[in-house]
């Protein structure tokens, strides 16, 4: 079969939740998908963008029965060989934490066309829902996303003895701590006590007293958020909070305390070395007119 006769695959963003957070461009390729390979937690009003396809489940969740990501490989690259319009229909953007890096090299191994249709990923819909930026002006001006989930399938082949050893060493290995400003741990639910344990301990930019925002099922109906300092979080006080259904994010950093920019943008129109130029207040404005200098 020549690459000519092949479709093309589309790794498409689906955005944190919500239907209506999915791009344009994303729209309009599930309505010209013939088939559609999405995500466990894809909601499912946006599958109504695509009556005519076909829709095949290939999501992965943790602690759950899953799809190995070689098996979705093959369906996907099985496809493309079938049908000209494939959409693998992914949570988020493509590009983090979603294993897009294996299925574009396993499609491009065989000669399969691929393009990746970026979407918005939950820390920056996180922070449009509690309306607190991940950067300050003086506070924050690095974010660093993180995840600790660890592959615990095999790749194509079973791991040897030695390959478990490693990949057991790998999963008790300690946390590290970013130097970020602010911090968005993805899939983190099971390890936040530790993970707040561990910054207070060895963080230069967190202390006790740092916020922490923790959102599930961001910008769906199901959204809930769950606000305290990374003291409380070490102390397990989220753990009973949690919905093992629902998606989490844990959020962390002085950028999120609740008013800062606020107080900050106070402080500094009262500064008396702050000049504010008023001029334009009372100025008509000229619209469709040329102007000289």
């Amino acid at each position: 079969m020549t690459t000519s006769t092949l479709g093309k695959v589309y790794l498409v963003g689906a955005g944190p939740g919500a239907a209506d957070l999915i791009t344009v461009r994303g729209a309009k390729l599930l309505e010209q998908a013939d088939i559609v390979f999405h995500d466990a937690l894809v909601d499912s009003a946006m599958l109504e963008l695509c009556p005519q396809a076909i829709k095949v489940p290939a999501g992965k969740r943790c602690g759950m029965l899953s799809s190995a990501q070689h098996f979705i490989n093959k369906r996907l690259i099985d496809a493309a060989k079938k049908y000209q319009v494939i959409v693998r229909l992914k949570g988020g953007d493509p590009m983090m934490f979603g294993r897009a890096d294996e299925e574009i090299q396993a499609l491009k191994d065989h000669q399969i066309e691929v393009e990746v249709v970026p979407g918005i990923t939950a820390a920056l819909a996180g922070a449009a829902a509690i309306q607190q930026s991940l950067t300050l002006r003086g506070v924050s001006r690095s974010v660093a996303f993180v995840t600790l989930a660890q592959a615990t399938e095999g790749t194509e082949n079973v791991a040897s003895k030695s390959e478990e050893k490693r990949n057991q060493l790998l999963r008790n290995k300690p946390l590290q701590n970013p130097t970020a400003d602010t911090l968005v741990y993805y899939m983190g639910r099971k390890d936040a006590a530790k993970i707040a344990q561990q910054l207070i301990q060895g963080s230069p930019n967190q202390t006790a007293d740092t916020p922490v925002h923790i959102l599930e099922a961001v910008s769906t109906q199901n959204e809930r958020h769950w606000s305290s300092t990374l003291g409380e979080l070490s102390k397990g006080k989220a753990d009973q909070w949690f919905d093992g259904n629902s998606p989490a994010l844990i959020m962390v950093g002085e950028a999120l305390r609740e008013k800062q920019q606020t107080k900050n943008q106070a402080i500094e129109l009262q500064s008396p070395s702050t000049k504010v130029n008023d001029g334009l207040q009372d100025s008509e404005i000229i619209t469709n007119s040329r102007r000289s200098a």
